[in-house]
C-alpha cells in the first residue's frame, strides 16, 4: 500500500483538513534552520530563541561539532541571519577564514581587518567604555571603569600567557594592575604598551610596593625584568609582532553587526592567531558591556547579542591558562544578555590539553552549553562524546554514518558530496536528538560561497 501524499502548511491553511492534519512535533521557535530527517518537518532552532521565547534551554548557548567541510559555520551563519531579522545583532570574534565577512558586508555592519600591517588592536584601549562612563553616574560608572580596567589587565595578561606559554605570576599580575592604575592617573588619551611599559620601567612608588622591592632598586629591577621582558616582546619585537601594541585602526561600534576579519594571519602563524583572537573576544565582550550598562541606565534600549567564537581549539592549544581566559569569557554569557556559539572540530580538540585541570574545564564548555549541535563524526568521537552528552546507539550510528567521504564520481566529472554535508543532530541534554538538514536559500549562496578562490 502506498504511502499518502503528505503536504505542510500553516494551522490556517490546513485547518479544513482535520481530522487529517498532525503536527510536526518539532520546536516552532526561533530560526528556522532546515528540515528533520524523520519527518521533513521545519525545525526553529537558535539559542537565543529557545532560551529567552520557548525557555526550553537554560543557557543561551550552543556548542557545534563536526569534521570540516561538513557546514559548521553555514548552520551557524543561518541563525546569525535569521537573529538579524529579529534584531539580535551577530558579534564574530575573530574570522579566521573569512566565513562571516560576507553575511556581516550584507546586514550593512562593521568589518574590522586585523593582521599584520593591516590593521592593529590596542588592548589597553578602553573603546566606547570612557564615553559611556561619562553619561552614567554613582555605583553604575564606577562597575563599568572597574570593568574596563579588569578586561584590559586580562588581555595584556592573556598575550603574556600567549608568548611565554604560561601565564604570568600572581606578583607580576598585581604590579601590571596597579602599574594601569597609575597609567590612566597619568596619560592623556588612550595609552599603549609602550606606555605601560613606561610606568613600570619608571617604577612609582606606588608599583614599588607592590612588587615587594623593600625599598631596593636593585631588586625592583630583577623582578620585573621578566615582566619588561614580554612587554617589550609584544611591542614588535617578539613572534606576536606589533598587532596589538599601536593605536586600534577603527574602533568597534556596538550598535551594529561586527566582524573582526583575521584571516590574513597565516595558519602557521599560531601564536597570533590565538593571541588575535583572546584580543578580539576581550574587547568585544567589553564592547557588549558598554552596551549593557547603558541599556540598564536607561540610555540606549536594550540590545541582545549573538557572539560566536569560532575555532575554539586554535585558542586552547597554544598556552597553559588559556582555558581560564576562555572559561571567564564564557561562564557570564547569561548575565550578559548575549547568546553564544563555540565552534570547534571534535571532543578531541578539547581533550588534547597539557593538563587534567585544563582539559576537565574544556569539557565544561560543552557540558554548560544550552545544547549540543552534533555534524559528522568519526566513531572513536564517540565515547568522549557520550561522557558530556547522552547519545542512543542509533543518533551515534547516524553522526558516524554522516562523516564517510563521499562516492568517487570521476566519470561524470563531478564532486559528489559528502553525505553528511549540511546534516546535524540537535541535542539538548537527555532529550532525543533531532537530526535536521540545512539547505540553503538562494539568496544565502552568494554570502556562503566559501571556495570561491577555487571556482574559475
Amino acid at each position: 500500500m502506498e504511502a499518502a501524499p503528505e503536504w505542510r502548511g500553516t494551522t490556517v491553511q490546513v485547518c479544513g483538513l482535520w481530522p487529517f492534519g498532525a503536527g510536526s512535533g518539532t520546536p516552532v521557535v526561533g530560526v528556522p534552520v532546515g528540515r528533520t530527517l524523520n519527518g521533513n518537518a521545519t525545525l526553529c532552532c537558535d539559542p537565543i530563541s529557545w532560551f529567552q521565547r520557548a525557555q526550553l534551554i537554560l543557557n543561551p548557548s550552543e556548542f557545534v561539532l563536526g569534521r570540516p567541510g561538513l557546514g559548521k559555520s553555514t548552520i551557524v551563519r543561518r541563525q546569525a541571519l535569521g537573529l538579524a531579522g529579529y534584531g539580535v545583532q551577530p558579534l564574530v570574534f575573530g574570522d579566521l577564514k573569512p566565513d562571516y565577512v560576507d553575511l556581516i558586508h550584507a546586514l550593512d555592519g562593521q568589518v574590522i581587518a586585523l593582521g599584520r600591517g593591516r590593521g592593529f588592536l590596542n588592548v589597553l584601549d578602553p573603546g566606547e567604555s570612557k564615553a559611556a562612563a561619562g553619561r552614567l553616574t554613582g555605583d553604575a560608572r564606577r562597575a563599568l571603569v572597574a570593568d574596563a580596567h579588569g578586561r584590559r589587565l586580562n588581555a595584556v595578561a592573556s598575550l603574556i600567557t600567549v608568548l611565554r606559554g604560561v601565564p604570568p605570576t600572581d606578583r607580576e599580575e598585581s604590579i601590571l594592575h596597579v602599574a594601569l592604575h597609575v597609567l590612566d592617573q597619568r596619560h592623556d588619551g588612550v595609552p599603549v604598551l609602550g606606555d605601560l611599559l613606561k610606568v613600570i620601567q619608571e617604577a612609582p612608588d606606588v608599583v614599588r610596593s607592590t612588587a615587594l622591592d623593600r625599598g631596593d632598586i636593585e631588586r625592583y629591577h630583577a623582578i620585573t625584568e621578566e615582566l619588561e621582558a614580554s612587554l617589550i616582546g609584544l611591542l614588535g619585537n617578539g613572534r606576536l609582532g606589533d598587532m596589538f601594541s599601536r593605536p586600534t585602526t577603527e574602533p568597534m561600534r556596538h550598535d551594529r553587526p561586527v566582524c573582526f576579519d583575521v584571516s590574513s594571519i597565516d595558519d602557521s602563524d599560531a601564536y597570533l592567531q590565538a593571541a588575535a583572537l583572546l584580543a578580539c573576544w576581550s574587547y568585544g565582550f567589553g564592547a557588549v558591556s558598554v552596551a549593557q550598562a547603558l541599556a540598564d541606565a536607561g540610555l540606549e534600549p536594550q540590545r541582545h547579542y549573538f557572539v560566536i567564537l569560532d575555532e575554539l581549539w586554535r585558542v586552547l592549544r597554544v598556552g597553559r591558562g588559556l582555558v581560564d581566559r576562555v572559561d571567564a569569557l564564557t561562564r557570564l554569557n547569561r548575565q550578559r544578555g548575549v547568546g553564544m556559539a563555540m565552534i570547534t572540530h571534535t571532543m578531541s580538540d578539547l581533550l588534547a590539553l597539557p593538563s587534567e585541570e585544563d582539559r576537565m574545564k574544556a569539557k565544561g564548555f560543552v557540558e554548560r552549553s544550552g545544547m549540543v549541535i552534533c555534524g559528522g563524526l568519526p566513531a572513536a568521537e564517540m565515547p568522549q562524546l557520550t561522557e558530556v552528552v547522552g547519545m542512543t546507539e542509533a543518533e551515534q550510528r547516524m553522526i558516524v554514518d554522516w562523516s564517510t567521504p563521499p562516492s568517487w564520481d570521476l566519470a561524470g566529472r563531478a564532486r559528489a558530496q559528502p553525505p553528511g554535508l549540511g546534516k546535524f543532530m540537535v541535542k539538548v541534554g537527555g532529550r532525543p536528538g533531532i537530526p535536521l538538514v540545512v539547505r540553503l536559500t538562494k539568496a544565502e549562496l552568494a554570502i556562503n560561497d566559501t571556495n570561491r578562490r577555487w571556482t574559475t
